[in-house]
């Protein structure tokens, strides 16, 4: 069963979203965040915590490894619910393996995100134990985007996971519904998806006489607002 993580940080609709059964955990990043006006990363952070007691990402923003594992440390302590988000690099494309150990041996639950290939993949198993949660967030939408086929990564990522039980496959960067049926299809774990999508997720099932009676009414609608003439 691949779970529905919303991705989003807007504090009315996490106490929306977070009331579907559809949504089984939230996941954020620091753009998401500030996009809401916040000026306090923390006091933000704690507030989405009050609203759902479901699995949520925080992420770190910083760039060097002491840093990072400062900041995941301080995360994590903000609640039981929560995976610290680190990057698989940093800016410069350094892999960030020791912080990986380090809060991973630390017991502190991580979402290693911004992957997109299965050496990747290879390289953050090999920086983790068999027993703490991690997520690897790998940037499906992202990846078709400059016109990559994100599928095989996904297939590899899963075959080399299938003996970390601890260790969840996550479709990121979803760009359309239908990728919940092609992450549910390669068996992810999790797939985080905007509200606009989930909404759409929802409405599941319309036969394709009724796509097409829909459709035309809309575009007759839209002609008729137009007032347009022939």
């Amino acid at each position: 069963m691949t779970k529905i993580f919303c991705d989003i940080a807007d504090l009315t609709l996490i106490k929306k979203f977070n009331k579907k059964k559809i949504v089984e955990g939230f996941t954020t990043n620091p753009s998401l965040i500030a996009k809401t006006g916040a000026k306090d990363y923390k006091n933000y952070c704690k507030k989405i915590l009050k609203f759902t007691k479901k699995p949520v990402s925080f992420e770190v923003f910083a760039d060097t490894p002491n840093v990072m594992n400062t900041q995941g440390e301080k995360i994590s302590k903000w609640g039981k619910n929560v995976y610290v988000k680190v990057p698989v690099v940093n800016s410069q494309g350094v892999f960030m393996g020791n912080v990986i150990k380090h809060l991973n041996l630390s017991n502190i639950k991580l979402n290693i995100t911004a992957v997109y290939t299965t050496k990747q993949v290879s390289k953050i198993l090999s920086k983790i134990n068999k027993k703490t949660k991690v997520i690897i967030s790998i940037f499906a939408g992202r990846m078709a985007d400059a016109g990559k086929d994100p599928i095989p990564v996904f297939k590899d990522a899963i075959k080399m996971t299938k003996n970390h039980k601890n260790v969840q496959i996550l479709w990121a960067s979803t760009r359309e519904p239908y990728n919940y049926i092609q992450a549910k299809q390669l068996k992810c774990s999790i797939i985080t998806v905007p509200p606009a999508i989930i909404d759409k997720i929802e409405k599941f099932g319309k036969s394709f006489d009724s796509l097409t009676k829909d459709t035309v009414l809309n575009f007759l609608k839209d002609s008729k607002k137009s007032k347009f003439k022939i």
